[in-house]
């Protein structure tokens, strides 16, 4: 007898294989159109909070301002799984269309860069609330100027509670 015509009983067959070969209940797979992301995020997104920063130094944010934001997003009762941060010098193709589209932004902060380097077709001074194309947008000074600097942190904290209803 060669191991190519080995017969076996039904009942060997069932106990080699309790559980099927083949998954019959398959999940769809992810939206395949937008798999290849163009942009580079730290974070999750799960609530659509977009935190936008511009830093050359680092691909995300230097440790003490990373730790500042952490307690600032723990204040609004949200953490780093709730968020994104894109950082605009490392992200060539990131802009409000590109956040709105792959990121399916709600809220956007911008941290330290104008609404003009995202390419928004409007202009507005840091701590307004800005209502635009159904997102909401802040922009505020960088993290590591906010981080030493009492009367800044009040501003932002003001608009962070109209934001979130706290």
């Amino acid at each position: 007898m060669s191991l190519d015509n080995i017969q076996l009983q039904p009942v060997a067959v069932q106990g080699l294989f309790k559980r099927s070969l083949v998954e019959i209940k398959s999940k769809p797979p992810a939206n395949l159109t937008n798999s290849a992301s163009l942009l580079t995020i730290l974070g999750k997104n799960l609530k659509r909070v977009v935190i936008v920063v511009n830093n050359q130094e680092v691909a995300f944010l230097e440790d003490d301002e990373l730790n500042f934001l952490l307690g600032i997003l723990s204040a609004c009762r949200l953490n780093m799984d709730d968020v994104c941060i894109v950082n605009l010098a490392k992200n060539a193709a990131a802009d409000y269309n590109s956040i709105a589209a792959e990121l399916a932004a709600e809220k956007v902060f911008l941290f330290g860069t104008s609404p003009g380097k995202m390419k928004l077709p409007l202009a507005f001074p840091d701590y307004q609330v800005q209502q635009y194309n159904n997102q909401v947008y802040l922009s505020a000074p960088a993290l590591s100027e906010l981080q030493h600097d009492k009367a800044e942190k009040t501003k932002l904290w003001n608009c962070l509670k109209q934001i979130f209803s706290i």
